[in-house]
């Protein structure tokens, strides 16, 4: 009788562990890439399955988005100008079979590309495009990165440059710089504000010439002013029509 009950017992406790090394329950956002006897014979999840212990083996694979960091890199511009830029990546596994057979390390060789990438691509530009055009570098960091990861069935949504850290001296001569822009756009914006005002004044003056009525008008508004001035001393401008009247005339007999 103590034999079958120690019988029983143990058959009890192989089907438990049996059971616990056969049974698996995957998340919505979980793949298994099962291997039989070391051959690769489908993917599962999410769910519960049954594994064959010993027989089948399975890698776990997450399906959402992962963010890693790319290490601070640095650049030299396509003017010479020595940089360390640093960014964000964004991707995800569209295909866990190829992520787990394809590529050992699918996050070190992802994290390693994406450096190697950063430097080729912003070493292709100047200085000024890197920091003004920084959602088109992106772009192409992203479009570069998504077409070589995707041998390894990954897909890269979205890279992010966060920082650009120049040395002080860059950063004195890019003030130097700006200051020098500022200066300029001043000095034509004053230059044009000079040319439209003189061409005013030839207008005016035209249509004075052709009016002598107005500048009779102007005469008596300058006098207006000028009476309105707490002034001791009143200057009255003399017309020049008058002065032709003054002015004896060459060949004119008086």
């Amino acid at each position: 009788m103590m034999l079958d009950y120690l019988s029983y017992l143990v058959l009890v406790v192989v089907v438990i562990m049996f059971l616990a090394a056969a049974i698996r329950i995957l998340r919505e956002y979980e793949r298994g890439i099962v291997f039989t006897l070391g051959r690769f014979t489908g993917v599962k999840g999410p769910g519960l399955f049954i594994l064959i212990p010993f027989a089948q083996q399975m890698v776990k694979v997450d399906l959402r988005v992962v963010v890693q960091d790319v290490p601070p890199q640095d650049v030299i511009t396509r003017d010479n100008v020595t940089v360390k830029v640093n960014a964000v990546l964004y991707f995800r596994i569209v295909d866990p079979e190829r992520a787990v057979i394809k590529v050992a390390d699918f996050m070190a060789a992802t994290s390693q590309l994406a450096q190697t990438t950063l430097r080729s691509v912003l070493g292709k530009h100047e200085l000024d495009e890197l920091l003004a055009e920084r959602d088109r570098l992106n772009a192409d960091i992203q479009e570069i990165l998504d077409q070589q990861t995707d041998a390894w069935g990954i897909k890269v949504t979205n890279v992010e440059i966060k920082h650009v850290d120049l040395n002080e001296n860059m950063i004195r001569a890019i003030a130097k710089q700006a200051e020098a822009e500022r200066l300029r756009r001043a000095k034509v914006i004053n230059a044009e504000g000079e040319q439209q005002a003189a061409e005013k004044l030839v207008e005016a003056g035209r249509l004075l010439a052709r009016e002598p009525q107005a500048m009779q008008l102007r005469y008596f508004a300058a006098l207006h002013d000028t009476a309105s001035e707490r002034s001791s001393t009143i200057v009255f401008p003399l017309p020049t029509d008058l002065l032709t009247h003054l002015i004896p005339q060459p060949g004119v007999a008086r």
